[in-house]
C-alpha cells in the first residue's frame, strides 16, 4: 500500500466525517470517497468518449 500525505486540518476533518458517518477507519473512508472520485471521473471520460464518437458518426455536431 502506498502512503500520501495531506494537510493535518483536511485529515482531522476526515477524521471527524469517518466517525460521523460509521466508517471503521479514516483509512477506509478515504478509500471510499476517492473511489467514488474516480469511478465519477471515469464516467465523464465515457461520455466523452460516446460523444466524440458520434460527432464523427456524423450523428451530433
Amino acid at each position: 500500500m502506498k502512503k500520501i500525505k495531506i494537510d493535518k486540518n483536511l485529515y482531522e476533518k476526515c477524521v471527524k466525517y469517518s466517525k460521523n458517518a460509521g466508517y471503521s477507519s479514516v483509512e477506509e473512508f478515504i478509500q471510499h470517497i476517492l473511489e467514488r472520485e474516480v469511478s465519477s471521473l471515469n464516467k465523464e471520460d465515457d461520455s466523452k468518449k460516446i460523444e466524440e464518437k458520434l460527432k464523427g458518426l456524423g450523428y451530433i455536431s
